[in-house]
């Protein structure tokens, strides 16, 4: 169903200390402040920038919230990104409703702040209904339980990744493969990723939530392959990267808060830019989700000077 309720977001028990997927779910309790817009805040913990899940996750919340009370599930958003977001100011997103038909709802939501649009999104909401199926196949990578925790890769590491380490980390990551900076130690190149994620801990019962959280998911590691296939990595070699634009077709069905493999692969790089597609399956070898990320992606050599 496409009802969106409330995350109830509560502390641990005994504690006050929010866990960082309780902090997510807070940052997707959007606040209406008017007919079709909604306000999102940022985390405590923020980069130089408002991160591109976080502004896919809150407008797919803005976006659900106007189709409340239907059967209809997203489908579909494809979003471009047009400025950095200022961390430390609430976004406001607008929705438009563009049309509500029998079967099919379509939306779109604009990111704005300060009276500027940083983002903007088109979200397409369907009845589920039976039909032809066909999919690719899982990759064959050992299952997440015996893969190590994320935090394990960054030991060593810690000083060259204080990004990565001071980050939100809503999401429990396993890697299948190296992590860009040990591959990057180890002199290997690689043309994929694979990472299985899940919402590191339970999710509300509505799916939009778990199409949210899968959203602000798959913002991570998505260019790794890009970078990868060039014997790079992030922390050791300069790299400029930036969203330009994502889309997300969602297939069919599922909770986010069961392991998923995110399986990634960039088929070109040019023009300053880089295009990563990736891969969401089941466990059971259901493709769930299929992802396009178009990034801006510059490399800086030692001897050259960084750009200002």
């Amino acid at each position: 169903m496409a009802d969106v309720g409330g995350p109830g977001a509560a502390a641990l028990p005994g504690t006050d200390v929010k866990t960082d997927l309780q902090t997510l779910l807070e940052l997707l309790d959007l606040e209406k402040i008017g007919d079709g817009v909604y306000r999102g805040v940022h985390p405590r913990q923020v980069g130089s920038r408002t991160f591109g899940g976080q502004l896919l996750a809150q407008a797919l919340i803005a976006a659900g919230k106007t189709v409340e009370g239907t059967t209809r599930d997203v489908h579909a958003v494809n979003a471009h990104f047009i400025r950095g977001g200022d961390v430390k100011k609430p976004i406001d997103y607008h929705v438009s409703i563009q049309r509500d038909g029998r079967a099919f709802a379509n939306r779109q939501v604009t990111a704005v702040q300060d009276g500027n649009e940083l983002f903007v999104m088109l979200a397409a909401f369907q009845d589920f209904g039976k039909g032809l199926e066909h999919s690719v196949e899982l990759p064959d990578v050992p299952y997440p339980d015996a893969l190590p925790p994320l935090g394990d890769h960054f030991i060593g590491y810690e000083d060259r990744l204080q990004m990565f380490v001071n980050a939100l980390k809503p999401i429990d990551m396993r890697y299948a493969n190296d992590p860009t900076w040990i591959m990057q130690g180890t002199g290997e190149r690689l043309t994929h990723n694979r990472v299985w994620m899940k919402a590191d801990g339970e999710l509300p019962d509505a799916s939009i939530y778990h199409a949210a959280t899968m959203a602000y998911a798959s913002d991570t590691t998505v260019l790794d392959s890009i970078i990868t296939t060039h014997g790079l990595s992030w922390g050791f070699d300069r790299i400029v990267a930036a969203t330009v634009n994502h889309s997300i077709w969602f297939h069919r069905p599922f909770r986010f808060d069961e392991w998923a493999l995110y399986a990634t692969e960039s088929p070109v790089a040019a023009g300053s830019r880089g295009l990563a597609t990736g891969r969401f399956f089941s466990m059971d070898g259901l493709l769930l989700a299929t992802v396009v990320q178009e990034g801006l992606i510059r490399h800086f050599p030692k001897k050259e000077r960084l750009a200002t």
